[in-house]
C-alpha cells in the first residue's frame, strides 16, 4: 500500500505555508508504514495520476498566473475526482475548485467547477475577514476544524456544495450565513490555514482514508500520539475564543 500526492503549483499557491499540508499527511502516512510520493506540479505540467491533490493559497496576481493553468487540466482532475482521487483547496485555491472568482478589479478568473461555489470581492474598501477561526466541521469523526483566515472574496455556495462546517468563531466563506468551506464527494475548500493539517490532525486522517480508498478499499489506520497536535488544536481553538470540551 502507498500514497501519491501531488502538490498543484507549490511555488504559486504557497502563501500561508501551505507547503504544512503535504508534510503533514506524508509524516502521518510514513508513520503507519505507507510510503508515500509527492508530485509537484509546476506550470505547463502534465497532471500526473495520484490519490490526492492539493492547492494552497495565494494573492491575485498567482492566483491570475495558475487559473488557466488550472483551467487546462480541468479534464483530467475531473477524471481523477471520478476515479476517487481526493482534491483540497485552501484559501486561493478554494476559490479556484469552484465556478469563478470575481476580482475587486472587475477582472475574472474562470475555476475547474469541482465546487458549486462562486466567489466575489466587494471591493477594496470592505474590510477583508481576518483572524483566528473555529468550525464545527460536519465531517465524520473531525469535531472541529481550527485555523486563520485572510480573504477578501466572499464565497457563495450553490445547490450542489455542501458546508464544510459551521462557524463558531471568525467569518467563514462570506461574514454572512456562518458557513465555511464547501464539499462534494472527495472535493474539499476551506478558507482557513495556518497552514491547516498540523493543527487539525483528525482532518488530515480522514483525507489520507479517503485517498487510499481510491485503491486500497477502505483502511484502517494505527492511532498516533497526537498530544502536540491536539495541544496546537485546543490553543488555535483558544485563540479564536472557542474552549472545547474535555480540552
Amino acid at each position: 500500500m502507498d500514497l501519491r500526492l501531488a502538490a498543484l503549483f507549490p511555488d504559486l499557491l504557497n502563501l500561508y505555508g501551505d507547503r504544512g499540508n503535504v508534510l503533514v499527511l506524508q509524516s502521518r502516512a510514513r508513520r503507519r508504514g505507507i510510503p508515500v510520493e509527492v508530485l509537484p506540479v509546476g506550470l505547463g505540467h502534465p497532471l500526473p495520476d495520484a490519490d490526492l491533490y492539493l492547492l494552497g493559497g495565494g494573492e491575485d496576481r498567482q492566483q491570475a498566473l495558475v487559473a488557466p493553468a488550472l483551467e487546462a487540466l480541468r479534464p483530467q482532475l475531473e477524471a481523477a475526482v471520478r476515479s476517487g482521487a481526493v482534491v483540497l483547496g485552501v484559501c486561493g485555491g478554494y476559490q479556484l475548485l469552484g465556478h469563478a472568482y470575481y476580482a475587486a478589479d472587475g477582472s475574472v478568473l474562470r475555476g475547474v467547477g469541482l465546487l458549486d461555489v462562486v466567489t466575489r470581492h466587494p471591493g477594496h474598501r470592505a474590510p477583508r475577514l481576518v483572524g483566528n477561526a473555529a468550525v464545527a466541521c460536519v465531517l465524520d469523526g473531525v469535531g472541529t476544524l481550527v485555523g486563520f483566515e485572510n480573504h477578501g472574496g466572499r464565497t457563495w455556495l450553490g445547490a450542489n456544495a455542501r458546508p464544510l462546517g459551521r462557524v463558531l468563531a471568525g467569518f467563514g466563506n462570506n461574514g454572512r450565513d456562518r458557513t465555511e468551506g464547501a464539499w462534494a464527494g472527495t472535493v474539499f475548500g476551506t478558507y482557513l490555514h495556518g497552514p491547516l493539517l498540523p493543527k487539525n490532525p483528525a482532518f488530515a486522517d480522514y483525507l489520507l482514508r479517503l485517498a487510499l480508498r481510491r485503491r486500497f478499499g477502505d483502511v484502517h489506520l494505527s492511532p498516533l500520539d497526537d498530544r502536540w497536535e491536539h495541544a496546537a488544536h485546543v490553543r488555535a481553538a483558544e485563540r479564536a475564543g472557542v474552549r472545547l470540551r474535555g480540552a
